[in-house]
C-alpha cells in the first residue's frame, strides 16, 4: 500500500488495525491497558509470597552491607530492625551451614538462597500454569 505504513498493530479481539503513522504510544494505550488491581486480585497467591521473599532477600542484602559499617552489637535502630527480620532465616541457614562460616558470608548465602527460592517458586507456578503472564503470551 503506497500511502500506509508497512508496520501495524492488530487488535485480534476487535479486528482493528492501527497503522504506525500515528503515535505508537497512542496505539498501545488504546489497545492494551495494564490493570494492576485486577492482576493483584487474580494472582494474590503469586504476588504475596513473591513480595515477602523479595523483602527478606533485600533485607538480607541490606544487613550484609550495613554489617560492614556497624558493630554486631550496635544500638542503631535500623541495624536492630534488619537483625530482627533476618534472624529467623539466618537460624535456618545456620543449621545447614558449617559453624566456621563468618556471619557476613552467612548473610550473603541467605541472600542467594532467597533469590533461588523466588526463582523456584516462580518456575513452579509457571509449570503448574498458575503464574501471571504478559498479555498475548501462550498459556
Amino acid at each position: 500500500m503506497p500511502g500506509k505504513s508497512p508496520l501495524a498493530i492488530v487488535d485480534h479481539d476487535h479486528g482493528a488495525v492501527t497503522h504506525l503513522d500515528s503515535s505508537i504510544a497512542e496505539a498501545l494505550r488504546e489497545h492494551w491497558t495494564l490493570d494492576t488491581a485486577t492482576s493483584f486480585a487474580s494472582y494474590w497467591y503469586f504476588h504475596l509470597p513473591n513480595f515477602v521473599l523479595a523483602a527478606l532477600m533485600y533485607t538480607m542484602l541490606g544487613r550484609l552491607l550495613l554489617g560492614l559499617m556497624v558493630d554486631a552489637d550496635s544500638p542503631n535502630y535500623i541495624w536492630r530492625f534488619f537483625c530482627r527480620i533476618t534472624d529467623p532465616v539466618i537460624a535456618v541457614l545456620a543449621i545447614v551451614t558449617p559453624k566456621i562460616t563468618p556471619p557476613p558470608v552467612l548473610w550473603l548465602f541467605g541472600f542467594v538462597w532467597m533469590f533461588w527460592l523466588r526463582v523456584l517458586f516462580h518456575y513452579t507456578l509457571l509449570v503448574l500454569n498458575l503464574a501471571p503472564r504478559f498479555g498475548g503470551a501462550a498459556p
